[in-house]
């Protein structure tokens, strides 16, 4: 467990108080995301919430997308998961919970995710939210982070951190596939 250092884009929010660092990995590239998410997948449960937060281009989408195809067991290049920028939320049906992927950068007022029904959701379904900067500084608890940053010098470079409130089951949960390439 070590201090957050703040995220490097002023428009990020610093995470909550009681929230510390708990790991973090090089993502070399695409193929690298891709295994990290593969990796994560099977660790999640209904009722998990994963928050991803990073700059634009920092990788959050290519996350969840490899994400979703993991947890619904289909490969790359076999069914569309769009992203979530316009309708704001997109669901999935997943073996054994729902999947709710949303993308929070056009939400204007945190109170839209009761709207939105994301609230709810976060209770039985496996929830991935991108941008939660915009619902902050009200994280849900039983959340993790995930913050994603490029890094300089290296084209498709990724450091990822996994932030999390202390005592957090799931960031246990999620802790070998963060220190285990």
């Amino acid at each position: 467990m070590t201090a957050i250092a703040p995220p490097s884009d002023p428009d990020l929010a610093t995470p909550p108080p009681g929230w510390t660092a708990r790991s973090s990995r090089l993502l070399s590239g695409p193929a690298a995301t891709d295994a990290l998410a593969r990796a994560v997948a099977p660790r999640l449960a209904p009722g998990d919430t994963l928050l991803l937060q990073g700059q634009l281009g920092a990788g959050k989408s290519h996350f969840a997308r490899a994400l979703i195809r993991a947890l619904l067991g289909i490969e790359e290049g076999q069914g569309e998961i769009p992203s979530p920028t316009f309708t704001l939320v997109q669901s999935y049906d997943g073996a054994g919970s729902e999947i709710w992927h949303a993308d929070l950068y056009r939400l204007s007022d945190p109170q839209e995710i009761v709207e939105l029904g994301l609230d709810i959701a976060m209770d039985d379904a496996i929830c991935l939210i991108e941008w939660p900067d915009r619902i902050a500084p009200d994280w849900p608890a039983r959340a993790v982070c995930l913050r994603l940053e490029t890094l300089p010098g290296l084209h498709e470079g990724r450091e990822a951190t996994l932030i999390a409130p202390e005592g957090s089951d799931l960031a246990r949960r999620l802790l070998a596939p963060m220190i285990r390439p």
